[in-house]
C-alpha cells in the first residue's frame, strides 16, 4: 500500500482503506447488498486496475486475510450443530447432499461444454455449489424466517454445505501433497492417516483438557475470546504443518469448543472480529483480479450465474416436493442457495495457491459470486412477492398430498376446534394461552417453530404447525366457532397479512395484533383490528396501577 498518494507511513495508510471501505460499504447496504459486494468492490477500486494502491499481496493484508479466514472456519465449526440436521429428520441431509451433487455435476458439463480444461471445470463446478451461511443466516435473521420451516431446512442444508466444502479442501491438499510423486495413492493414504490423528487428538482435548481448561478462562471472558482465537490459528498451523490446510485445523479447532457450554458466548464475541478480518480477504481478491481478464469471462459468468439462480432453487423444489414439502416451503429454501459464497472464493483461491487453475479462473468465480449474490440478495429479500407470482407454475414440484408437511401440523383429532387462535408460542403468547386456559378458554397455539410446537403439545396443548405470513395458512384453522384470533409476533406487515388473510379465508371472530412502537401501532390501526395489543406499554400502567394502588399522589401517597 505504499502507492497511496501523499500519505507515509502504514497506520495511515490503512486508515485510508478503512474509510473506503466504509463509504462503499455504506453505498452498498443502501443498495441492500452484502458486504462481500462492497468488499471486492472496493479491492478493485483501490486495486492495479483503477487507483492502484493496492497490489493485492501485501504481507500485513495476506496475514489478516489469512486470520479472518481460519476464524471463519473455526465459527463455522464452532457451530456445527448436527442436533438441527437431525430434528430436521432426512430432509436437510437430502436436499445438501443432491443439490451439491446436482450443482457440481451439471456445472462441471457446462464448464467443459465452454471449453475448459478437465480440472478448471472441476473447481468451477465444485465452486458453484457452496452457498453462503453468513449471508443466507443475516437475510433470514432480519426477516424474522430463521425459525420459520424453510429456514431451518435451509440451514441445515447450510451446514451439510459447510461440511463438504471442508472434505473439498482436504482433498485439494492431499492432491496437492501427492502432486510429482510415483505413488499419489501413498501419498493420499498418508494425508488420511494423518487426518485421523487430527480427529483423535480433537477427541482427546474435547474430552479430557477442554472442559477444566474454559471452566476457569470464562471467569475471565476476555481471556476465554483470547484463547479461542489462539486455539483457531494454532490449530489452524498445525493443520498446515501436517498436511491439510490451515482453513482444516481452524475448522477442527471450532468443533473442539463447540461441546462445550461457552460456544455461543465464544461465536458472538468473534462474530465482529471475524467479518472485519475477512475485509481484508475480499479486499485483498478484489485488488488481485485483472479486469481485462474479468472482461473476457463475462458471458461465461453470465452462462454460470444464470444457472446458480435458476438451477439450484429448482433441484431443491425438486427433492423437497418428492420428499413431502409444500411448494411455498420448497421455493422458499430454494431460494436461499441462489447464489455461490465465501467458501467458493476462498476454495478457488487455495487451487490458485496450489497451481491447479489460474488468475483467469479465479476472475470467473469472482464474477460470478459477485452476480449470484447480488442478484439473490434481492429474491431473498423479496421473496414472498416472487412466490406470489411464480405460484401458479410451480404446482408441479408439489405432491398432491404433502404429507411431510402436514406431518408437522397434524393433531390427532383433525375436527378440534378452538375458542382463541394465538399465533406465536413465546413468552408472551404463552402467558396469554396460560391465562385464557385458566378462564375455561380452549386455546390453539400456532407458531412457524416447530420445536415451540413440540414443546407446547408435550405440555398437553393444541397446537398447529404454521406461518402467519402465510395468507393462505388461515384457511387451514378451525375458525369456526373462535371468537379470538390473536398475533403476537410484533411485526406490522405480518399483522397486516394475518388480518388480510383471515377476512379472505371469511373469519367472522375478532383480531388483536401485537405491535411494540405506537408508530406501527398506528399502522395497524388503519388494517381494521379489533385490538391492538402493547405489552411494554400495559405492563406499565399494570405496574403503576399495583404500585400506587390507583391512588393519585395527591389521595393519601407520601
Amino acid at each position: 500500500m505504499a502507492d497511496i498518494p501523499a500519505v507515509e507511513g502504514l497506520f495511515n495508510q490503512f486508515a485510508i482503506l478503512l474509510l473506503v471501505a466504509a463509504v462503499i460499504g455504506f453505498i452498498g447496504t443502501r443498495l441492500k447488498q452484502p458486504l462481500i459486494v462492497s468488499f471486492i468492490a472496493v479491492g478493485i477500486l483501490v486495486g492495479p486496475s483503477a487507483l492502484g494502491w493496492v497490489d493485492g499481496h501485501e504481507p500485513m493484508m495476506d496475514l489478516l486475510a489469512e486470520i479472518g479466514i481460519a476464524l471463519l472456519l473455526f465459527i463455522v465449526g464452532l457451530k456445527l450443530d448436527l442436533h438441527l440436521i437431525r430434528t430436521m429428520g432426512p430432509v436437510a441431509l437430502a436436499t445438501g447432499l443432491g443439490q451439491v451433487l446436482f450443482t457440481s455435476a451439471v456445472g462441471f458439463l457446462i464448464a467443459l461444454a465452454l471449453g475448459m480444461e478437465p480440472i478448471t471445470a472441476l473447481y468451477v463446478a465444485v465452486a458453484l455449489t457452496f452457498s453462503s451461511t453468513i449471508i443466507i443466516v443475516k437475510l433470514l435473521s432480519d426477516k424474522k424466517e430463521i425459525d420459520a420451516l424453510h429456514g431451518r431446512i435451509a440451514i441445515g442444508f447450510l451446514i451439510v454445505q459447510d461440511i463438504c466444502v471442508v472434505l473439498a479442501m482436504i482433498l485439494i491438499t492431499s492432491l496437492a501433497a501427492g502432486e510429482g510423486d510415483a505413488n499419489v495413492a501413498m501419498e493420499v493414504g498418508q494425508v488420511l492417516l494423518t487426518g485421523v490423528a487430527m480427529l483423535l487428538f480433537v477427541a482427546l482435548m474435547m474430552r479430557y483438557v477442554l472442559p477444566p481448561l474454559l471452566n476457569m478462562l470464562a471467569r475471565t471472558p476476555e481471556l476465554l475470546v483470547l484463547f479461542s482465537i489462539a486455539l483457531a490459528v494454532a490449530m489452524a498451523t498445525g493443520g498446515d504443518l501436517m498436511g491439510f490446510s490451515k482453513e482444516v485445523g481452524a475448522f477442527l479447532a471450532g468443533i473442539a469448543i463447540a461441546s462445550t457450554p461457552y460456544r455461543e458466548a465464544v461465536a458472538s464475541r468473534l462474530t465482529a472480529l471475524r467479518d472485519f478480518l475477512l475485509l481484508f480477504f475480499f479486499i485483498s481478491l478484489g485488488a488481485q483480479l485483472d479486469m481485462g481478464t474479468i472482461g473476457d469471462q463475462v458471458v461465461p459468468a453470465l452462462i454460470f450465474s444464470t444457472f446458480v439462480l435458476i438451477g439450484n432453487p429448482i433441484i431443491v423444489l425438486i427433492i423437497m416436493g418428492y420428499m413431502g414439502y409444500r411448494k411455498r416451503t420448497g421455493f422458499l429454501a430454494g431460494l436461499t442457495v441462489a447464489q455461490i459464497s465465501e467458501f467458493s472464493l476462498i476454495l478457488a483461491a487455495l487451487g490458485m495457491s496450489v497451481g491447479h487453475i489460474g488468475q483467469d479462473t479465479m476472475g470467473l468465480v469472482t464474477l460470478v459470486g459477485l452476480i449470484t449474490i447480488g442478484a439473490s440478495t434481492y429474491m431473498i429479500l423479496y421473496s414472498k412477492p416472487l412466490y406470489e407470482r411464480l405460484a401458479p407454475l410451480l404446482s408441479v414440484f408439489e405432491r398432491k398430498v404433502p404429507h411431510a408437511e402436514i406431518a408437522l401440523d397434524s393433531q390427532p383429532d383433525q375436527h378440534y376446534e378452538a375458542d382463541v387462535v394465538i399465533f406465536g408460542l413465546g413468552r408472551y403468547g404463552h402467558q396469554l394461552a396460560k391465562n385464557f386456559k385458566a378462564r375455561g378458554w380452549r386455546v390453539l397455539g400456532v407458531d412457524f417453530d416447530p420445536t415451540l410446537v413440540g414443546q407446547w403439545r408435550e405440555e398437553g396443548h393444541m397446537a398447529h404447525y404454521g406461518d402467519a405470513s402465510d395468507p393462505e395458512f388461515p384457511q387451514t384453522l378451525p375458525l369456526a366457532r373462535a371468537r379470538w384470533v390473536i398475533s403476537t409476533v410484533p411485526d406490522r406487515d405480518i399483522g397486516a397479512t394475518l388480518i388480510s388473510a383471515l377476512r379472505s379465508a371469511g373469519y367472522q371472530g375478532k383480531v388483536a395484533v401485537t405491535s411494540h412502537s405506537r408508530m406501527d401501532a398506528d399502522y395497524l390501526r388503519g388494517q381494521g383490528p379489533d385490538r391492538i395489543l402493547l405489552p411494554f406499554v400495559d405492563a406499565a400502567e399494570m405496574a403503576v396501577a399495583g404500585i400506587t394502588g390507583g391512588q393519585e399522589r395527591g389521595g393519601g401517597g407520601r
